[in-house]
C-alpha cells in the first residue's frame, strides 16, 4: 500500500488543484516529451537557483531543495547561503544535501546579515548564465525550469522571465493562484509582478550590483525595479503557467502582509526610487488596509497645462448641469476649459441653458446639427480644443474625486502613455468601468462591471493603476497631439459604438500604453442621454460596428496582454477558464496528432479547416489540397463536428490559419472555443442557408459567424451583396472572390490576412 499523502485529502475538495491537475498535471508521457524537447533546445543555459536560508522549518527546507532536484530540466545548480541559522538541524540538512548532490553548493555565513546580504552570498556562488530566486520554504513545479528555458529559446535576448504563482500551505495544499498579465510597468509599481518565479540574466544582476541592504523584506522587489530599468518590454517575458508555490507559514508575507510590516515600507521605498530614476513625477504610498500594494501619488505641477474637457450632448440639460456643476465644484486641477458640443438640441430649455453657460464663460459652445455620430462630435471638439490634453467626457457623468483631473493629466502627459481611463461608478455606486478586457464575451467588456465600489478585485488589481489594451471613451484623457496623430475616432466606420476600443488599439499599435487609474473617480449614469441600443436599427448598427472592429483587429481578442489565458472569457470576475487558452498536457491532444510543448518551426502555412460535413466537395478542402500539391503551404487538417477526418502527412498539430466552410452547423468545438476570439476566413458558396434567417435572433450561429469572421471567401461577388442586404453588415471590405481558377497568390493572400499571431496547438480543439 502506498504511504498516506496528506495532500490527497485536501485535493479531493480543492477545485483549483483539480482544475490544475486536469490541464497541467504531468504524467510519464508528459515528462518524456519535455525531456525530448530539452534535447532539441538550441539554448541550454545553466540556471543557478539562489536560495538564502535562515531557520526554516526543516521539512519545508527539504521540500524546497527537493523541488529543485526534481526539475525535468537538468542543467541547474542550487546555490545556498545559510545566514547563521540558530536551529542546529539546519546545518546538518544542508551538509547532507551538499555531500549527496554535487550540483548543490552551500556557504555558511559566520554571522547573520539578514536576507539581502545572505542573498548576495548565495548569488556569489552562482556560475549559471541565468539566476532563479527561490525562498527557503517555497517550492518549484517540476517543469518550472523547462518552461523558463523554452521561453528563452523563443526570446534569446530576454533579461527576465517570470511566471504565474500560487500559494501552498503547511500541508502542501495549493490555493490562491495568481494568473498574471504580460509585462506591465505600471502594475509593477503597484505590486511585485515578477515575484514569483523570477529568473534573471546573471550579467544583469552583476551590472546592478545584486541585492541592496536597507530593502529587507522587499529586497527582491528593489532588485526587480532596478533590473527592469535596463531592459525593453520585449526582454521581460511572462510564462502564463503556475511554476512557483509560495509557502503560507507563520512569519511569511504569503500568509499576510502584517507578518512583515517592514516589508511594506521597503516596497514603498523601492518603488519611489524606481519612479524617480524613470523620471516619473510621483511617489509610492502604502496603506496597511489595502495589503501589500502601492498607490502612486503624482506631485503637484509647477505649471499646470491647459486641459480641454469635451462634452457632447443632445438636449439633456439636467445631465449637463450635473456634469458641469460637479466639474467646477469638485475639481482641484486649476487649468481647464469645457467645450460643450450641442448635437442639434431641440429642447428650448436645454438650448437656453447651454447659451447661458456660454455667456457665463463656463463653456465654449460648438453646435453640430448633423445626425448623432459620437466620433465626429469628439473629433470636432478636439480640433477646437486649446488644451495640451483633451478629456473625452460623457454628459451623464459627475465628478466624485477632486484629484480626478490632476491624476488623468499627470499620466496622459507622460511620453510613453496613450489613453488614460477613470474609475466609473453607476448611480448605485457599483463599478461601471475599471478597464476593458478584450475577447470577453466575444469582443470586449468592462472588468469588474457591477462589482461594489470598494471591490479589491482579483489579487487587488481593482485597487491599482495598471495598463489595459483599452479604456472606455466615457472618460478618457489623451494628449491632443497623440489623438490627432492616430486620426482620432473613426467617424466613418464607427460612428457610435466601439470607436473608443478602436482608438485605444491604434494607440497601442503606436507603442503607447493605455492606462486605467482608480484615483480618478466619477459617476457614469450610462446612456441616459442617448438611450439603450434597443431598437432594431440600433441593434443592427451595434452588430455592424462590432463586425468591423473584429475585422480591423483580427488578432486582438485571443490573447489580451493585460489578461491571462488561464482566465475566463465568459465573465468579468477573473474566474478560471473552463479550458485554458494555452498549452495543455498530453491528455488533451486529439487524434491523430502527437502532443507537443514547443511549437515546431514552420516552412509555410498550416491550415485548420472547419467543415460542417465530411466530404470531398468542400471548396476549402479542395483549395488546401491544391496549395499543398504546389508546395505553397506546409500542411492542412480538416475536421467536422467530432473528429479530424483528413490530415495531410506533413501536419504537426499546430495551425497558422483557420478556414471555415459555411454554414457552420454542427461545429460546436469551433463555436465554443475559437469562433469569437480567433480570426478565420469563412467560405460562403451561396445564400440558401442565410436567406431563411435574416434576423440575428432567429439563427444566432449563422449571424455570429459573419460578425466574427475576419474575412470572407466566395465564388461570386453577388454573394457578399446578398449577405449585406440580409444582415445589414458591411462585408465587402473583407471579402475575396475565389473562383476555381483563382491564382494561388490570391488564395495565399486571403489566408495570410487571417494569419494567427501565435500558432494554435491542436490541444485547444475540444470535440464535443
Amino acid at each position: 500500500m502506498a504511504p498516506f499523502d496528506p495532500r490527497e485529502k485536501g485535493r479531493r475538495g480543492n477545485r483549483y488543484v483539480a482544475w490544475s491537475d486536469l490541464f497541467f498535471g504531468l504524467q510519464e508521457e508528459d515528462r518524456a516529451l519535455m525531456r525530448r524537447h530539452i534535447g532539441d533546445f538550441a539554448l541550454k543555459p545553466l540556471i543557478s537557483v539562489v536560495m538564502p536560508v535562515y531557520n526554516p522549518e526543516p521539512a519545508f527546507l527539504e521540500a524546497a531543495i527537493g523541488s529543485v532536484q526534481a526539475q525535468l530540466y537538468p542543467h541547474w545548480e542550487l546555490c545556498i547561503a545559510d545566514d547563521a541559522s540558530t536551529r542546529p538541524e539546519i546545518a546538518g540538512i544542508l551538509r547532507r544535501y551538499q555531500q549527496e548532490d554535487s550540483r548543490i553548493r552551500v556557504l555558511f555565513r559566520p554571522e547573520n546579515g539578514h536576507i539581502s546580504r545572505a542573498s548576495n552570498s548565495a548569488l556569489a556562488l552562482a556560475g549559471g548564465e541565468f539566476v532563479a530566486l527561490l525562498d527557503h520554504d517555497d517550492e518549484l513545479s517540476e517543469d518550472a525550469l523547462f518552461w523558463v528555458v523554452a521561453a528563452l529559446n523563443r526570446q534569446p535576448d530576454a533579461g527576465i522571465v517570470y511566471s504565474d504563482e500560487d500559494k501552498i500551505d503547511s500541508q502542501g495544499l495549493r490555493t490562491k493562484p495568481y494568473f498574471k498579465c504580460d509585462w506591465d510597468p505600471w502594475l509593477f509599481c503597484g505590486h511585485n509582478l515578477i515575484t514569483h518565479l523570477g529568473v534573471y540574466h546573471r550579467a544583469l544582476l552583476t551590472a546592478i550590483g545584486g541585492f541592496r541592504t536597507g530593502y529587507e523584506g522587499s529586497q527582491d522587489y528593489d532588485l526587480a525595479a532596478r533590473a527592469v530599468e535596463h531592459l525593453s518590454a520585449a526582454q521581460i517575458v511572462h510564462v502564463p503557467r503556475v511554476l512557483y508555490h509560495w509557502r503560507m507559514s507563520a512569519g511569511s508575507t504569503a500568509a499576510s502582509v502584517a507578518e512583515k510590516p517592514y516589508a511594506r515600507l521597503a516596497a514603498q521605498k523601492a518603488v519611489s526610487g524606481h519612479l524617480a530614476r524613470m523620471g516619473v513625477p510621483a511617489r509610492a504610498s502604502t496603506d496597511p488596509a489595502m495589503g501589500s500594494v502601492q498607490q502612486l501619488l503624482f506631485q503637484p505641477m509647477a505649471e499646470a497645462p491647459l486641459v480641454s474637457i469635451l462634452i457632447p450632448t443632445r438636449n439633456g440639460a439636467e445631465l449637463v448641469r450635473g456634469c458641469v456643476d460637479s466639474i467646477y465644484e469638485k475639481t482641484g486641477y486649476p487649468a481647464f476649459e469645457i467645450v460643450l458640443v450641442d448635437n442639434g438640441s431641440d429642447d428650448p430649455a436645454a438650448v437656453a441653458y447651454f447659451s447661458e453657460l456660454e455667456r457665463q464663460g463656463r463653456v465654449r459652445l460648438l453646435v453640430d446639427k448633423g445626425a448623432f455620430n459620437y466620433s465626429r462630435l469628439n473629433n470636432r471638439a478636439v480640433a477646437a480644443a486649446r488644451g495640451e490634453v483633451v478629456v473625452l467626457l460623457n454628459n451623464d457623468t459627475e465628478v466624485i474625486a477632486p484629484d480626478w483631473l490632476h491624476e488623468l493629466t499627470s499620466l496622459a502627459l507622460l511620453p510613453q502613455v496613450g489613453a488614460v481611463g477613470a474609475k466609473l461608478l453607476y448611480s448605485n455606486r457599483h463599478l461601471q468601468h475599471a478597464g476593458v478586457l478584450l475577447g470577453m464575451s466575444g469582443c470586449a467588456a468592462h472588468a469588474y462591471a457591477d462589482f461594489p465600489e470598494d471591490a479589491q478585485g482579483y489579487c487587488n488589481l481593482a485597487l491599482l493603476l495598471r495598463g489595459y489594451s483599452a479604456v472606455t471613451g466615457a472618460c478618457l484623457a489623451v494628449r491632443k497631439a497623440v489623438y490627432e496623430a492616430v486620426g482620432g475616432l473613426d467617424e466613418a466606420a464607427l460612428p457610435v459604438g466601439y470607436n473608443d476600443i478602436d482608438f485605444c488599439l491604434k494607440l497601442r499599435a503606436r507603442g503607447l500604453r493605455n492606462l486605467w487609474t482608480p484615483r480618478a473617480m466619477l459617476f457614469h449614469h450610462e446612456s441616459r442621454s442617448r438611450g439603450a441600443d434597443s431598437t432594431p436599427e440600433k441593434k443592427a448598427r451595434f452588430w455592424n460596428e462590432m463586425s468591423l472592429l473584429k475585422k480591423r483587429w483580427p488578432n486582438a481578442w485571443y490573447h489580451d496582454p493585460a489578461y491571462n489565458p488561464n482566465l475566463t472569457l465568459s465573465k468579468v470576475d477573473y474566474d478560471r477558464s473552463m479550458q485554458p487558452r494555452t498549452l495543455l498536457n498530453t491528455r488533451h491532444w486529439p487524434s491523430p496528432f502527437a502532443a507537443g510543448y514547443v511549437a515546431p518551426k514552420s516552412s509555410g502555412l498550416r491550415l485548420l479547416l472547419a467543415l460542417p460535413e465530411k466530404g470531398p466537395d468542400s471548396r476549402p478542402l479542395a483549395f488546401a489540397r491544391a496549395l499543398l500539391r504546389q508546395g505553397l503551404i506546409q500542411s492542412y487538417a480538416a475536421a467536422h463536428g467530432s473528429a479530424f477526418f483528413e490530415v495531410s502527412p506533413e501536419a504537426d498539430g499546430w495551425f497558422d490559419a483557420l478556414w471555415l466552410a459555411a454554414p457552420p452547423s454542427g461545429l460546436m468545438w469551433f463555436e465554443r472555443s475559437l469562433m469569437r476570439c480567433l480570426p478565420y476566413v469563412m467560405d460562403v458558396t451561396g445564400l440558401e442557408a442565410f436567406a431563411g434567417a435574416p434576423e440575428p435572433e432567429r439563427d444566432n450561429r449563422l449571424f455570429q459567424s459573419l460578425v466574427h469572421a475576419a474575412a470572407l471567401s466566395m465564388p461570386d461577388a453577388a454573394i457578399v451583396a446578398g449577405l449585406e442586404r440580409l444582415y445589414g453588415l458591411s462585408l465587402a471590405g473583407c471579402s475575396r472572390v475565389l473562383a476555381a481558377d483563382s491564382a494561388p497568390e490570391d488564395l495565399l493572400s486571403c489566408l495570410d490576412s487571417v494569419r494567427l499571431a501565435e500558432a494554435l496547438p491542436a490541444c485547444r480543439i475540444r470535440f464535443f
